[in-house]
């Protein structure tokens, strides 16, 4: 797991994301993978808006991921949540196809519209490629 990140590594190597908003919302930990911050970052140059992180990384003990039988990609440090609809979305979904994510949740209903996006890698009960909705 990769050790808490500082705002200096996110001034420097990914501009447009901050500390604050890839934080666990319960403790405060930011253990997201440089990888898949790299790959995020690159999204987001490409795809040219901001992009409003509802979630990223979750500790073990956030109240979503607690109740899962095993860490789901959030605790892992490779997923994360944007906020986004419309047509920004399948764009958005486009762009994540294109710069190698292999995880893509879409969620289009009511006031929690957002796309996950996660690298992580398949296993015998994460299946990659994979595209789901909510």
């Amino acid at each position: 797991m990769a050790n808490n990140l500082t705002d200096e590594d996110f001034r420097e190597r990914w501009p447009d994301f901050t500390l604050r908003e890839m934080r666990c919302k319960q403790t405060g930990r930011c253990k997201m993978l440089p990888s898949f911050m790299d790959r995020l970052q690159a999204l987001r140059t490409e795809y040219g808006k901001p992009m409003i992180v509802s979630s990223g990384y979750r500790d073990q003990s956030h109240k979503d991921e607690a109740q899962k039988a095993r860490p789901g990609t959030h605790v892992i440090g490779c997923a994360v949540d944007i906020r986004v609809r419309g047509a920004d979305a399948l764009r958005l979904m486009e762009l994540a196809l294109k710069h190698g994510f292999t995880g893509i949740g879409v969620s289009q209903k009511g006031n929690q519209r957002f796309i996950h996006m996660d690298d992580a890698p398949a296993t015998t009960y994460r299946p990659r490629p994979h595209i789901w909705s909510y």
